[in-house]
C-alpha cells in the first residue's frame, strides 16, 4: 500500500448558481442538504455561499475521482461548518462508498468567493496499491476529473 494526494478543485460564477436556482428553484433540495440551505439563508450574501458549497461538492468528487457519477447525488457531500466556522466535508451514500473504497482520509477544504466568483479546493489520502511494477492499481488512477 502507498499514499496517495487527492486533488480537486472548482471555480463557479456565482451568477450561474443564482440562475439555476431561479429558474428551478426544486434544484435547491437536490443540491443542498436542509443543514446547507439554511446556514446560506441566513448569510447576507446568499447566492455567493450557495456557490461556494456547490464549487466545494465539485471539487470533493473531483479529488474522489469521480464527479457526480453513477449512484452519487449531491448530497452525499455535505459542507458543515465548525463554531470558529471552519468549513468540513460530510460523506454519505455513494459518496462514503467510494471513499471508502479508496481508503480516502476525511477531505480537507478550503473555500473563497469574491465578486461573481466562487471556488474550492479539496485534498485528501487515498491509500492505493501497487503492481509488481510500481504502477497503482487503484481505480482511481485512470479517472479524470
Amino acid at each position: 500500500m502507498t499514499t496517495r494526494i487527492a486533488v480537486g478543485v472548482d471555480l463557479v460564477p456565482v451568477s450561474r448558481v443564482e440562475r439555476l436556482l431561479a429558474d428551478n428553484p426544486a434544484a435547491e433540495q437536490d443540491i443542498f442538504t436542509p443543514r446547507e440551505a439554511g446556514y446560506c439563508a441566513a448569510k447576507r450574501n446568499r447566492p455567493a455561499h450557495l456557490a461556494a458549497r456547490f464549487a466545494a461538492k465539485e471539487a470533493v468528487l473531483k479529488a474522489l475521482g469521480t464527479g457526480l457519477g453513477p449512484g452519487m447525488r449531491w448530497t452525499d457531500v455535505e459542507i458543515v461548518n465548525t463554531p470558529l466556522g471552519q468549513p468540513r466535508v460530510r460523506l454519505s451514500g455513494g459518496a462514503a462508498e467510494r471513499a471508502a473504497r479508496l481508503g480516502a482520509s476525511s477531505p480537507e477544504i478550503s473555500l473563497s468567493h469574491s465578486g461573481d466568483y466562487a471556488i474550492a479546493h479539496a485534498v485528501m489520502f487515498l491509500q492505493t496499491t501497487t503492481g509488481p511494477d510500481g504502477a497503482s492499481t487503484d481505480d482511481a488512477s485512470t479517472d479524470e476529473g
